[in-house]
């Protein structure tokens, strides 16, 4: 199976710098996008019509019934509608994002029926909370695109923990709340493990596998005859305590690959797919300085977080987003585990 991303909204990534907006809904004289601009996105939809998903769609259509395809829409985007609407830059960006991400599904199933797509739902540390939830499924039943979905890929690009185990569904009280590692009754579970203490600040969706649980319930709540499933980015996410502050998400030091790429995941009927979507590898953007020794005009605070790469001494400093960065590519390689066992035991399970 053939997986693209499609990815180019007009003022794409409004939370951040890194990969920031290549089509604008109003643009700067140097043609970057000027998120402080309120107002119309006509122009910056019809760009993104025209030139993107129309182009986008001839193509899917021209392998539609020879390849199988599975596309992932828009990272980042309705999610920054569901919990970012604070900042200017994504409540200037509501028009852009919800026209834009209807218009490319709806576009997209028309060229190719058959191609599988699943829209970006973000991860359990972004959206696990229970009003950013509400707010994402109440977003999306109103767009009326759950007919044209398979479901949902979570953690893309992402470092959150996959999870060794799914915890039960187990809330009597609100039964679209998966309440069971709360409280601590359950804190010895394995499904309960919490390498970002999001239990503690009452987030149920401790890793991927249970936040896929929770998604599914809700979305089936706010939706009805919707039956989700799930994909889950597993490329950097196999070390699950390597961040001083799990907010931070840009080129984590010490981090590893993950699970390798299959469809034997945790609960087959919720979860098609572990893959691995951002290529390991790419930068996920510029420290300050870039390594040719210009200030990167893309940088984002985030990239100098005391969790990024190139903020200590001696760390190369890292390229731009979506470029190669040799050191971290070695670091991942050097950390996997690809199957719950590190790089290492899997080596030596060859050798014996």
């Amino acid at each position: 199976m053939v997986t693209l991303i499609v990815y180019d909204l007009p003022n794409r990534d409004c939370r951040a710098k890194a990969s920031n907006g290549e089509i604008c809904c109003h643009a700067n004289d140097d043609g970057t996008c000027n998120y402080d601009m309120g107002g119309d996105c006509s122009a910056g939809i019809e760009d993104y019509k025209k030139n993107y998903i129309d182009v986008f769609a001839k193509h899917l259509k021209d392998y539609a019934g020879k390849v199988d395809v599975a596309l992932i829409i828009e990272p980042d985007s309705l999610p920054n509608l569901a919990s970012n609407l604070s900042d200017p830059h994504c409540a200037n960006s509501q028009q852009a994002y919800k026209e834009g991400a209807k218009y490319a599904i709806d576009t997209l199933y028309e060229a190719n029926p058959d191609a599988t797509m699943y829209l970006d739902a973000a991860h359990g540390g972004w959206l696990g909370w229970s009003d950013n939830m509400d707010q994402f499924t109440e977003l999306i039943a109103g767009m009326d695109i759950a007919s044209k979905l398979r479901g949902f890929a979570t953690n893309v690009a992402n470092y959150q923990a996959l999870g060794q185990a799914m915890c039960p569904w187990d809330n009597h009280a609100q039964p679209t709340r998966n309440d069971y590692c709360l409280g601590g009754a359950h804190q010895g579970d394995l499904c309960c493990k919490d390498p970002c203490n999001l239990e503690s600040q009452w987030n149920g969706a401790n890793n991927e596998l249970n936040y896929a649980n929770m998604l599914s319930h809700d979305m089936r709540r706010a939706i009805p005859g919707f039956t989700p499933v799930m994909i889950i980015d597993t490329g950097r996410n196999g070390i699950t305590n390597e961040r001083e502050d799990c907010a931070n998400w840009c080129n984590i030091r010490n981090a590893g690959v993950g699970h390798r790429p299959t469809t034997n995941t945790e609960d087959s009927e919720l979860i098609d797919a572990y893959l691995w979507l951002k290529t390991p590898g790419e930068s996920d953007g510029c420290t300050q300085m870039l390594p040719t020794g210009k200030q990167c005009a893309r940088f984002d605070s985030f990239c100098g977080s005391e969790d990024s790469l190139g903020s200590r001494s001696g760390e190369p400093r890292s390229p731009e987003a979506g470029q190669w960065f040799d050191y971290q590519i070695k670091q991942l390689a050097a950390n996997a585990h690809l199957d719950g066992i590190s790089a290492v035991e899997t080596m030596m399970s060859f050798t014996q």
